[in-house]
């Protein structure tokens, strides 16, 4: 017979421990039944073997709850045994007054049966918690590939960690100091970290600090263990951004239960925070944030990185035609394509739109038109999703540029979104690799003639503003930037302007203070339109706009389509 593994026999405890739980609160459940039923008899006849019968029952409650961890229940059945001990004192029944006087005495703690009820509840709930848990909850983390990092000099501590915490479905890494937890922390990413304070040579601080510090590293969930339960230690680890604190020793269920706890607000916090609500990918906050990651490690340990900007073709004729539920459904059936298809280390990202942006660590650029190419294919063969019986097809048009040195993330994007456009102006329904001509306006030199229109774009996020350009630059018009109000107030006083797209919210001057400057020393062009954007959605900013001279509103984030659109009627071009 094959001798268990100390984890073989953990899990084959554990397994006894769930079924035996399970079948005794079936038994309880049916004692507690009995004992009410005694409990009610009004016949005082029978008052020794009813008494009896109730100790018995109480009795071995008592001694078997405790046996399945059922505690609280087992401390109430505890009282009453004491309650109903005098049915073994021998001669206690000579005197039937002293009987009644002894069940009438006893009778009075009924209400404990009472608790023993409602702890039996409790614990059911518990149990239907705990099963409800095991099958969606740590099965879900544990599938999603919560990986944690533990960092501890006692090597056998450390181990039954790891032991435990694998059993439970976690990938697990672990350090004994903290130059190891460092290098560990660059070459991976995890999903929480322990940490022991008292290590040597250095200290679990310096590493505390090193963690909290890295603009990568400081939202990973930070758990402390010490064997020391000073307060001003807790006090210090959550300043500095600990998640929680646990004094050694402790029991594993609990460091487990807190663990788990963790990592559900972390994932729930990420839908939320860093999830698109409609595709269910990345939204462009969480972008923003791990593209900086995905640098990182690119510098660290050089290999090529390719993004692709994806823009599904005539999207805004399927929702004219069919509705913004189907359109919803097409944005829904493209991200579930896109998440089937790429590699798991792959950044999907919905960007705003119909527009979704691919990061492909370690791809060359040639790899990824490769990839996306492929996907393409399948979306023009399969349908994407389906409504009241009717497929739905799409296509798409994709840029690639891959990142070099110096290259900053808002003219990679550019580098994409450029050779997106230069897909969709080449026929759409293609992918396209970046190329330095398209940095140019592709316009004829009798397009370049009408382009007599200035458009100014006032705005401090200089993504936003490469954006509006590349969204714009099909239209006869001449494009002049600023990134504060200070710069827009110049440029407009010193040419002349056709429409200021204006951001509400900038550094020095806002877009109100600019415009009201603007009356105020020399007046507001005839033929100037204003569009502002602002974030906020304050009856006061709308009347004193208009009292300045804004032609129109759009609160962010917005449709591009509508910006255009808006565009053209300012100009004039519709």
């Amino acid at each position: 017979m094959r001798q268990l593994t100390p984890e073989d026999r953990l899990q084959k405890e554990a397994r006894l421990m769930k079924e035996g739980r399970k079948r005794y609160v079936e038994e309880l459940r049916k004692q507690l039944t009995e004992l009410s039923g005694l409990l009610a008899e009004e016949q005082t006849d029978r008052l020794l073997d009813t008494a009896n019968r109730i100790y018995r029952i109480v009795h071995t409650i008592k001694g078997s709850a405790p046996m399945f961890e059922f505690t609280r229940i087992g401390a109430v059945a505890e009282k009453l045994v004491k309650d109903w001990e005098w049915t073994q004192v021998s001669g206690v029944w000579t005197a039937e007054h002293t009987a009644s006087r002894f069940y009438r005495s006893a009778l009075e703690g009924t209400p404990s049966i009472s608790q023993l009820k409602r702890e039996l509840e409790l614990y059911q709930q518990e149990l239907e918690l705990d099963e409800h848990q095991e099958q969606y909850g740590k099965q879900t983390l544990a599938s999603s590939g919560s990986r944690l990092l533990i960092i501890d000099d006692d090597e056998v501590l450390r181990a039954y960690l790891v032991r435990r915490l694998k059993l439970e479905g976690y990938d697990v890494d672990d350090a004994a100091d903290v130059e190891t937890g460092q290098r560990l922390l660059r070459e991976h990413n995890y999903d929480l970290i322990t940490l022991d304070l008292m290590m040597h040579p250095q200290s679990g601080y310096e590493l505390f600090e090193f963690v909290k510090e890295d603009p990568t590293l400081k939202w990973i969930p930070l758990v402390v263990l010490s064997g020391r339960n000073d307060l001003q230690d807790k006090v210090r680890c959550f300043y500095l951004g600990a998640d929680d604190f646990v004094t050694k020793p402790f029991q594993y269920e609990e460091l487990s239960a807190r663990i788990y706890s963790l990592l559900k607000r972390t994932k729930n916090f990420e839908q939320m925070a860093f999830r698109d609500p409609l595709t269910g990918i990345y939204n462009r906050r969480f972008f923003d944030h791990q593209i900086q990651v995905e640098l990182q490690r690119t510098r660290r340990y050089p290999a090529p990185i390719s993004m692709v900007f994806i823009d599904i073709d005539r999207f805004k004729k399927i929702n004219d035609t069919y509705g913004h539920h189907v359109g919803d459904l097409v944005l829904q059936g493209l991200a579930h394509l896109l998440q089937k298809h790429v590699r798991s280390t792959d950044l999907i990202a919905r960007f705003g739109g119909e527009e979704f942006v691919v990061v492909l660590p370690g791809s060359t650029e040639q790899d990824a038109v490769k990839s996306i190419d492929a996907i393409l294919q399948l979306a023009q063969t399969e349908p994407v999703a389906q409504f009241e019986g009717q497929p739905f097809y799409i296509t798409f048009s994709a840029g690639v540029a891959g990142w070099t040195e110096g290259l900053t993330v808002e003219d990679w994007i550019k580098r994409a979104d450029d050779a997106m456009y230069a897909a969709k102006q080449s026929g759409r329904n293609r992918v396209l690799l970046y190329a330095q001509e398209m940095d140019q306006s592709e316009s004829t030199p009798a397009d370049t003639a009408e382009r007599n229109l200035t458009v100014l774009i006032a705005d401090d996020d200089r993504i936003l503003r490469s954006i509006l350009v590349s969204k714009l630059q099909h239209l006869p018009v001449t494009f002049l930037e600023a990134e504060d109000g200070e710069e827009a107030f110049r440029l407009i006083t010193e040419q002349q302007v056709h429409l200021c797209i204006l951001d509400g919210v900038m550094p020095n001057l806002d877009g109100l203070d600019m415009l009201e400057k603007l009356h105020r020393e020399v007046g507001k062009p005839s033929d100037l339109n204003i569009l502002m954007l602002s974030g906020r959605n304050r009856d006061d900013d709308l009347s004193r706009g208009h009292a300045l001279g804004v032609d129109t509103f759009m609160h962010k984030p917005f449709s591009m389509v509508e910006l255009e659109f808006k565009v053209k009627q300012l100009l004039q071009l519709t």
